[in-house]
């Protein structure tokens, strides 16, 4: 009896703890641009998984791995980490671990260069990521804003890059 008042005496507070934490808000940034060349060629140019170091000028290093699934590139003198968890022929996807303390927003990114003729192609970019930690909807519109500025600038220097 004495561990049935227990038990019923805890749920409310195990509701309540639930009821504190925010319930996930996935967003998908998607973004794409036309390139005049075939996808094998952009690909060459642009899909090395340190590339970004050029399309976007920030400084990448592999710290581990040798470029196949599981690499992880260190950009920013090591302020992110990013591990590649998937890759084609002609793509990769890649998350950031989880911190060891504080808000994990699930990034996820996702780059391909798809045919869409024989001397043309598409410039893929997803991001994915969680953004219930932001206080209201005008800071999760700026956060999305901000990178989809960001990362459709890095398209538009990896058409240039190519089609020289």
């Amino acid at each position: 009896m004495k561990r049935l008042i227990l038990t019923l005496l805890a749920i409310p507070s195990l509701l309540l703890s639930t009821a504190t934490f925010a319930q996930p808000e996935y967003v998908a940034i998607e973004m794409e641009i036309d390139v005049a060349k075939p996808a094998a060629e952009v690909w060459a140019k642009v899909g090395d998984y340190c590339g970004i170091s050029e399309w976007m000028g920030l400084d990448c290093e592999i710290t581990y791995g040798d470029g196949s699934l599981g690499t992880v590139r260190s950009l920013l003198g090591g302020r992110i980490l990013e591990i590649l968890v998937a890759e084609t022929e002609l793509s990769y996807g890649y998350t950031q671990p989880a911190p060891e303390e504080g808000f994990y927003d699930h990034y996820h990114g996702f780059l391909e260069a798809r045919p869409t003729g024989a001397n043309s192609s598409k410039l893929l970019y997803t991001l994915m990521l969680d953004v219930s930690n932001l206080e209201n909807q005008a800071a999760k519109d700026e956060n999305i804003a901000r990178r989809r500025t960001m990362f459709e600038g890095a398209l538009a220097s990896m058409k240039e890059m190519t089609e020289k």
